[in-house]
C-alpha cells in the first residue's frame, strides 16, 4: 500500500514549486468534481477537474481562494496540470491515452475565476 502523505511529500522535495497542500486540494477537487456529477468512479478531464477546484476553491476559501493558492505555489491553471502529471509519474493518479499536460494550461484567468467570482456572489446577495 502507497503512503500518499509520504508520496507527496517526496514530490515536494523533488519539485519544490508547490506546498503539499495544492497536492492534496488535488484530490479533494477530484472528489468534489465527482460527486457533483454524481458519479462515483470515471475520468475527469484537465477542464473538468479545473472547473472543480475552481468552485471548491471559492467554497472553501471564498475571498482568500487566490492568495490561499498563490501561498501553495499555485498561480494559474497550467500549475495545477504540473501537480497532476507530478502524481501521475508517482502512481497516485491514473490518465488516459488522450490526457495531456497541456489539457490544463490556459483555461481560466486566476483573478477572473476567483476575485471578480467572489464579488459578483456578494453582489448577488441581498442584505
Amino acid at each position: 500500500m502507497l503512503d500518499k502523505d509520504a508520496i507527496i511529500l517526496d514530490l515536494t522535495r523533488r519539485d519544490p514549486r508547490y506546498r503539499p497542500e495544492a497536492y492534496h486540494f488535488v484530490f479533494e477537487a477530484l472528489d468534489y468534481t465527482l460527486s457533483v456529477r454524481g458519479a462515483t468512479r470515471r475520468h475527469v478531464s484537465g477542464p473538468e477537474i479545473m472547473e472543480g477546484v475552481r468552485r471548491l476553491a471559492l467554497e472553501q476559501f471564498g475571498f482568500m481562494a487566490r492568495p490561499v493558492l498563490r501561498h501553495w505555489g499555485v498561480t494559474r491553471t497550467d500549475d495545477f496540470g504540473e501537480i497532476v502529471f507530478n502524481l501521475i509519474r508517482a502512481d497516485l493518479l491514473q490518465k488516459t491515452a488522450d490526457d495531456r499536460k497541456e489539457d490544463f494550461f490556459g483555461l481560466y484567468d486566476f483573478s477572473a475565476a476567483f476575485d471578480e467570482a467572489f464579488e459578483e456572489t456578494l453582489e448577488s446577495v441581498e442584505i
